[in-house]
């Protein structure tokens, strides 16, 4: 789960991560109010979407204009950005052309900036362990930094039994070639940005960009927080920070059937049970010359009620152009599935190919109820029988 910047550096500040003051406005006499509380002459208005690049975004309309990021020297400056603003749809390399709109956004104070740095922690699936990832060169894409200057990168796993402790910290400081006071700022702010992840559950906390302040402070001047959405029973309060006008309705909708959907940019919708199926699914499709259109995993006890919802939000994507559902029924019948299907193509109208690949329990069961529809669904012996067949139907009907 994502949540906005000002929600990320709330939670921040909380554990005595140093951020500047500021506040969220949803009203350009809202926005006035947070400026004239905050210590001028400099403020920074930012748009709160769930995307990045918002400095170098456009609005929609104003193309030519101010991104969603501005610097401003007056509070009533800061009310006139937020009218120009507030209720536009903000466009960056994130968002995709159709952008976001913008219903909120963070009032900042300015800072002196002497520096800017890199500053993520994450959990690393591959070590098990949280690790500090760090570089010199701050307000850039840290994959861009990966692939051009590597050697600026460093990355610092830490042991779950010792935590991040001083001397981490101030490694990770001497290799930003931070000196003096600014060590002792930054010892500090990463023993509290440690604490953050382990106690929230966060995935991944990035500060992009970290600076150093003239008077040698350390100060997270942007935010951004992930969290593992399987941790947040454990925080009820974090999981009333989520933004749904910011999710993908067919994601939402999904997660309501208890179905793992994840919208992907192809053209073949994929219905399967089980995490490794899909993913195997997803890739024999692109073997075949196919790309999937999403990830969809029914789960193993999936109901008719649950397939028929699943396949209705396959269909509601404009970008199908054929689906593929490769069922091994194990815990789940092939002939549910079958149902389901049959059901769903009924209810929606089925206007593209479907090709339907099922084995394992009652399996032709499920065959023969798909059989005497009276529907045009092909039947597929293997995946990459199937995997053939999806793809040669929506290149026919292209």
């Amino acid at each position: 789960m994502n949540i906005h910047e000002y929600q990320a550096k709330q939670l921040l500040a909380k554990f005595g991560v140093a951020v500047p003051d500021g506040g969220v406005a949803y009203t350009p006499k809202e926005a006035k109010t947070v400026a004239d509380r905050l210590d001028g002459p400099v403020y920074v208005v930012k748009s709160q979407i769930h995307a990045g690049g918002r400095g170098a975004g456009r609005f929609k309309g104003n193309e030519g204009g101010k991104g969603g990021v501005r610097i401003v020297k007056s509070a009533e400056g800061v009310r006139a950005n937020a009218e120009e603003m507030l209720g536009g749809v903000l466009v960056t390399k994130q968002t995709g052309p159709a952008g976001k709109e913008v219903k909120r956004l963070y009032i900042e104070a300015g800072c002196d900036i002497a520096r800017e740095l890199y500053l993520s922690f994450l959990v690393d699936r591959a070590t098990s362990k949280v690790t500090v990832i760090a570089s010199t060169e701050g307000g850039m894409e840290i994959e861009e930094v990966a692939e051009a200057t590597p050697e600026k990168i460093i990355t610092v796993p830490i042991d779950p039994v010792t935590g991040l402790r001083a001397h981490h910290a101030r490694s990770i400081a001497f290799g930003l070639g931070l000196e003096g006071k600014q060590v002792g700022s930054a010892v500090k702010f990463l023993q509290a940005m440690y604490r953050v992840v382990v106690d929230l559950d966060a995935s991944m906390v990035e500060i992009n960009p970290l600076v150093v302040t003239g008077a040698g402070e350390v100060l997270a001047l942007d935010a951004k927080m992930n969290f593992d959405d399987n941790a947040l029973y454990r925080h009820p309060d974090i999981a009333e920070l989520r933004d749904e006008d910011e999710e993908d309705p067919a994601e939402l909708e999904a997660a309501q059937h208890e179905l793992n959907y994840v919208k992907l940019d192809g053209s073949i919708g994929c219905m399967v049970n089980g995490a490794g199926l899909a993913m195997a699914t997803m890739d024999i499709i692109k073997l075949y010359g196919g790309d999937p259109a999403n990830f969809l995993d029914v789960g193993g006890g999936a109901t008719k009620e649950r397939v028929t919802a699943a396949f209705k939000i396959i269909l509601s994507d404009p970008n199908v152009e054929g689906i593929l559902v490769n069922i091994f029924g194990g815990i789940m019948r092939c002939d549910v599935i079958a149902e389901g299907v049959v059901a769903a193509a009924r209810e929606v109208s089925l206007h593209v190919p479907l090709v339907v690949r099922l084995e394992g329990t009652n399996v032709e069961l499920g065959k023969k109820i798909m059989a005497d529809s009276g529907l045009p669904i092909v039947s597929a012996d293997n995946l990459g029988d199937a995997a053939e067949k999806i793809v040669t139907a929506v290149k026919e009907a292209a």
